[in-house]
């Protein structure tokens, strides 16, 4: 049996995606400045961006993005345990493994190599900015940089071990379910 239960797990990550979409939502600079984001960013040598210094409205955007998963993932632990351990989070944990991992892959294969980003100065990013402000990255450029790259590891590995738990769980769910079943047909006998 696992140390955290799964409902734990998925609870701590809905409220996870809440929190982000706050912070996304009020000030998106406030994530792009945690430890463990600067962190891999150097470790892996992705450059900074500048996009969430302020909100925008593409970081807004994902707050809302986030608040709707956030909250509806919460609303699936209120089913019955059959459905969201057996049924729902059997086929969402493993489809979020495969998709975060890609996405975290993709930002690390493709960033650009170190030198570049280093030589760069902290108060510039990589991306050209536009006359509006925020900042335009045409289709994969957006996502190679460290806030992108920490958020998609951060997903895998939770998602990896919401997946483990669950399935811990759900052979001991179906091992509960065929032992009731036996009991109910040896009262069922005796009668």
């Amino acid at each position: 049996m696992a140390l955290i239960s799964s409902s734990t797990i998925l609870t701590s990550l809905c409220l996870f995606h809440i929190t982000l979409a706050y912070f996304f939502y009020t000030n998106p600079h406030a994530i792009a400045d945690q430890a463990l984001v600067w962190v891999l960013g150097e470790a892996t040598g992705m450059p900074q961006t500048q996009y969430f210094s302020t909100p925008s409205p593409t970081s807004s955007f994902l707050a809302v993005v986030l608040f709707f998963v956030g909250l509806s993932d919460l609303m699936t632990l209120s089913m019955p345990e059959e459905i969201w351990l057996i049924h729902y989070w059997a086929a969402q944990a493993p489809a979020r493994i495969v998709v975060f991992g890609c996405l975290a892959l993709f930002a690390y294969v493709t960033a650009p190599p170190p030198s570049i980003s280093a030589s760069s100065s902290p108060s510039s990013h990589h991306y050209p900015s536009s006359t509006s402000g925020y900042g335009t990255a045409s289709g994969g450029d957006g996502l190679r940089n460290r806030v992108f790259f920490a958020f998609a590891l951060l997903e895998f590995l939770s998602w990896f071990w919401a997946w483990v738990t669950l399935r811990e769980e759900a052979a001991a769910f179906a091992a509960r379910k065929r032992r009731r079943a036996s009991n109910h047909a040896r009262e069922r006998s005796r009668t």
